[in-house]
């Protein structure tokens, strides 16, 4: 988490910002953070990839890449491998 310093609160504001802390119950710190995500607006994403995506898109972009796996390549067989492993 960030740590956020701040110089030259004028006294006035900081006793009001004390005062609505004590009223609410809340420290300080939890005041500004409160006040602070009140007036800030919401985070947008930034970009298409950052946009969450529904299970169908995630499914369609699991067979698109799929796909695009090359299939003239030799897999090993996996019990072979299992029981190589075993047998060392």
């Amino acid at each position: 988490m960030a740590t956020l310093h701040l110089q030259d609160v004028p006294e006035d504001l900081s006793v009001r910002l004390e005062q609505l802390a004590k009223s609410q119950h809340r420290t300080i710190t939890t005041q500004v953070i409160t006040l602070l995500e009140s007036t800030l607006p919401p985070q947008t994403p930034q970009s298409q990839s950052e946009i969450p995506k529904s299970v169908t898109e995630i499914l369609a972009e699991i067979n698109r890449r799929r796909e695009q796996l090359p299939t003239d390549v030799e897999w090993p067989d996996s019990t072979a491998l299992i029981r190589e492993d075993r047998d060392r």
